[in-house]
């Protein structure tokens, strides 16, 4: 089953570190958008990370029910069946939970794979993210360890953020804060690894000027030296093992030199969403500009159903976000490295 066991997940994690190469990680929020994402793995011959905002999984319950924890359980079930379909692994995660929705998204989240757990399955997720970013460090860490002996417990890895990921996507938005909060320090970096590494596996959302959003050519400013400062402040004191799985967040619309230069400090996963979220919606508008009087219902005629029928661009959407998913793998070098098959 190609959702990935926790020992498969690890191993996951542990060749892109090897390896020199980054997985992509793709916001998903409905089936079309996971069908799109597992097309692109399969295509791409590259393991990949699925994940669920808070955002996300409100959006998949419906409007009428607006549940962030419920539809994220909803997908992540749908990802478990649908990707018994494919020849690469997959691991599931979900993404920026800050404090105040650990008890509402977070904790059910961690019930529903301790109830598969107790059927004999795996978790229902392989990782969660746990945004802390948004209080001081030493509260941030203190949350961390309790929620990553929790997910220990479960046999799931826990992400952690110290330092803010700039401008606004779904809901999270930090746009207002000055600019040294984008970058997390080295001191930042060892007390992470201090006070996580004695209790289980973690991610680590290191900040260094990325920012969330689309931006033209030069408005963001990275700086990839800190994660190779801060992982050399971590390594000089605890030795080589001591290197941390980073996560390199708001990876849309950046550098190719940046992307690549990240993978050498470290970087195993990048989140991607905005570029995806238009090459999703880009077919679409197509669709719909190229074909309005068969669209819509003009001057009393009666359209044509099969112009108008969802499925009629939204397959065209499945494939345009397939598509820009397989430009990241490229991106990340893990086009034909996945591990399906030898774990």
């Amino acid at each position: 089953m190609p959702i990935a066991t926790p020992a498969q997940y690890r191993a996951m994690l542990d060749a892109a570190q090897k390896g020199g190469y980054a997985y992509p990680a793709i916001n998903v929020t409905s089936i079309t958008t996971i069908n799109g994402a597992l097309r692109a793995f399969s295509e791409s011959k590259s393991d990949g990370i699925i994940q669920v905002s808070t955002g996300g999984g409100k959006f998949a319950s419906g409007t009428s029910v607006g549940n962030e924890a419920f539809g994220a359980i909803v997908l992540a079930e749908a990802a478990h069946r649908l990707a018994e379909k494919y020849d690469v692994l997959i691991a599931l995660h979900t993404d920026h939970c800050h404090p105040s929705a650990v008890d509402s998204f977070l904790k059910p989240l961690l019930q529903a794979s301790r109830e598969r757990i107790a059927e004999g399955k795996g978790p229902l997720f392989q990782s969660h993210m746990f945004d802390g970013s948004v209080v001081p460090l030493e509260e941030n860490l203190a949350i961390s360890k309790v929620l990553l002996k929790e997910c220990a417990e479960l046999d799931i890895i826990l992400e952690v953020e110290a330092g803010c990921v700039g401008g606004e996507e779904d809901g999270h938005d930090t746009s207002g804060l000055p600019a040294e909060k984008l970058y997390t320090t080295p001191e930042d970096m060892v007390d992470v690894y201090e006070a996580l590494s004695p209790l289980g596996r973690f991610l680590f959302a290191a900040t260094f000027g990325n920012v969330h959003g689309a931006y033209k050519p030069g408005a963001v400013k990275l700086k990839p030296t800190i994660l190779r400062d801060g992982q050399k402040a971590v390594t000089d004191k605890y030795g080589a093992a001591a290197e941390m799985d980073l996560v390199f967040h708001g990876g849309s619309g950046s550098d190719l030199d940046d992307i690549r230069e990240t993978l050498g400090y470290g970087v195993v996963k990048m989140n991607i969403d905005t570029d995806t979220q238009y090459a999703f919606t880009r077919p679409i508008v197509a669709h719909l500009c190229q074909n309005i009087e068969g669209v819509l219902k003009i001057d009393g005629e009666v359209g044509d159903k099969k112009l108008y029928d969802p499925r009629s661009y939204l397959k065209k959407a499945e494939i345009g976000l397939a598509n820009r998913l397989k430009v990241a793998c490229d991106d990340l070098l893990s086009t034909g490295k996945t591990i399906y098959g030898t774990v």
